[in-house]
């Protein structure tokens, strides 16, 4: 239900967007048309919001437009915003084109005849046209589409025609405002006066801004400069503040009545529909069949992601330590990437880390949704009655974990009549200084490259860059050909490039190749060397990248800032996305 507030309330926003911001005129517009104005305008936002929710399930859910780069997809919407600004600046346009009476293409004709008199037809595509172009305005929208769309088709949907319903309003309510603050001006109403054409020169302004990519780019500098007024960030805190249990943060507490603890804590969800179960020799594994008997901590991660992997030391040693005194560990682990849903991939990645207690695959978000979870990685604490006592997101804060475990499984033996014989020291894990890494994760995939520095963010499709002269620190820059997916990057020329400004200890990248690829890794332009990761050579800097998993390729002792540069000596390689620590 959270959500589906959230997404109404970011429709209503979105209208607020710098993205939006410049398209209202044009609603407006539609609006200013004579008596049947407010028809007119309600098929255009209906249109709108119709081409939106196609857009979505043709890009997004259904294969039909996979292969379409998005920028091909925004030129079709620019040209037709082009189109309809010519025809409303110069309306008998159509009758001195030469060959079309010839040709007797009755439908384009009528198409823009009836457009510039105002008819059902020229309104449905102005409509259209805008569809996509909203698409890219609201961080809900995108949650949408990550984690719900995968997770269930039917919530899905009614999120996005709930989101699509409040833009709709919104939009209409704009429309109704706009009308009768234009309507005051002499001639706006008049068809052909300059109300009309100065309409369509927008129209003309805003296709060609789509068209070359600058509707994102004069975005961009909204958004540097937007403060209080950018929406996005309302969205973002109402999605931060959504929550599936109540707030099981501090010391667990002890000797609590039934009530007590009823009021204090939520009761902990039970696994859904598991895609596959590791460690458990098969067999299907319940958090509901430990009640009374155990404590279990649920851990929530995904394989390829090294703040989780900088947990595992942790998880492991409290297994070791605790499982014969009544701790349970269920591992559930929900992927962040494609190939992360392979069971073979996370069989293998519980080999190499050495994982032992039970691993349960949640591909469809199904778990991580009851719990109403949003990171990775993440501990939720459960008692013996089956609350959650206490809930850890993140890296850090080991010892108040565990000594939150100490605390359940002493309840745990008080309520069965045991001892326990842990004491109260906590595993001590060399500290990784995470607090000098000043560099974030950085991706590749056109979803979520905003760190992208010589190529339009966002923006999909086969591109060739060029390095440029000087490096930004914390910036992504490509060199060569280069195909941008949703996720991930591909290489399509040889020597294709990678350099980034960092200041971290250690640097790694997610990748993989559909067959063995060798990089060269060079730091501050020379070999690696000693700096090397595990997996390259010291001597000569280069490695092997083919499996999908994270790639350690610079290791050092200290924190400082430097730039890699990676050349890849083939092509199809596979970046996901840089990692530091």
């Amino acid at each position: 239900m959270g959500l589906l507030v959230i997404s109404f309330i970011a429709g209503l926003l979105t209208v607020l967007a710098p993205c939006v911001l410049p398209l209202l005129p044009v609603i407006v517009g539609e609006s200013v048309n004579g008596e049947t104005s407010y028809k007119r305008a309600i098929v255009t936002i209906l249109s709108l919001g119709a081409s939106l929710f196609i857009f979505t399930f043709l890009l997004k859910v259904s294969t039909v437009l996979i292969h379409v780069p998005l920028e091909a997809l925004s030129i079709v919407s620019g040209v037709l915003l082009i189109t309809f600004g010519i025809l409303s600046l110069f309306p008998k346009i159509w009758d001195h084109i030469p060959y079309l009476t010839k040709l007797n293409i009755s439908s384009n004709k009528v198409m823009g005849k009836g457009y510039t008199k105002h008819s059902l037809t020229g309104d449905i595509i102005v409509g259209a046209a805008l569809g996509p172009v909203f698409s890219s305005c609201s961080p809900t929208y995108f949650l949408i589409l990550a984690t719900v769309l995968p997770v269930s088709l039917l919530a899905g949907t009614v999120y996005l025609l709930v989101y699509i319903f409040g833009l709709c309003l919104s939009l209409f309510g704009i429309a109704i405002l706009g009308q009768r603050l234009v309507m005051r001006l002499d001639g706006a109403s008049d068809p052909n006066g300059w109300f009309k054409r100065t309409i369509g020169a927008l129209f003309i302004i805003i296709g060609l801004l789509v068209i070359t990519g600058y509707d994102k780019k004069i975005e961009a500098g909204v958004l540097a400069h937007a403060g209080i007024f950018d929406v996005t960030r309302i969205e973002q805190s109402l999605l931060q503040g959504r929550s599936g249990t109540k707030s099981a943060q501090g010391p667990v507490q002890q000797n609590l009545t039934a009530e007590q603890k009823a009021a204090m804590y939520s009761l902990a969800p039970e696994l859904v529909k598991p895609d596959g179960y590791l460690n458990t020799d098969d067999q299907p594994i319940t958090i509901s069949q430990f009640k009374g008997k155990k404590v279990v901590l649920v851990d929530f991660w995904t394989y390829s992601c090294i703040n989780c992997q900088r947990t595992i030391p942790y998880l492991n040693q409290w297994y070791a330590k605790y499982k014969d005194q009544g701790l349970e560990i269920i591992s559930v682990h929900t992927p962040e990437f494609a190939f992360e849903h392979d069971q073979k991939n996370v069989a293998d990645a519980l080999l190499r880390f050495g994982i032992k207690y039970p691993t349960v695959l949640d591909n469809e978000y199904q778990t991580w949704n009851a719990f109403g979870n949003q990171f990775w990685p993440r501990d939720y604490l459960i008692d013996i009655d089956g609350y959650i006592v206490h809930d850890h997101a993140g890296e850090g804060d080991y010892d108040v974990t565990e000594k939150a475990i100490q605390a359940a499984l002493k309840e745990r033996a008080t309520r069965l009549g045991t001892t326990t014989n842990f004491g109260s020291t906590t595993v001590n894990i060399a500290d990784p200084k995470l607090d000098e890494v000043a560099s974030p994760e950085t991706y590749f995939g056109a979803s979520r490259n905003e760190y992208l520095g010589n190529g339009t963010p966002g923006q999909g499709g086969t591109h060739t860059y060029t390095f440029p002269m000087a490096t930004k620190p914390n910036t992504l820059y490509l060199n060569g050909s280069w195909t941008l997916d949703s996720e991930y990057a591909t290489s399509n020329s040889a020597s294709a490039g990678i350099r980034f400004l960092y200041s971290a200890h250690d640097v790694y990248i997610v990748a993989s190749a559909p067959n063995a690829v060798t990089i060269t890794v060079l730091r501050d332009g020379v070999l690696v060397g000693s700096f090397a990761g595990a997996v390259f050579n010291p001597k000569t800097s280069t490695g092997t990248i083919q499996a999908d998993r994270l790639y350690l390729l610079v290791h050092d002792t200290s924190a400082s800032a430097h730039t890699i540069e990676i050349t890849v000596q083939g092509v199809c390689l596979k970046a996901y996305t840089f990692t530091f620590g």
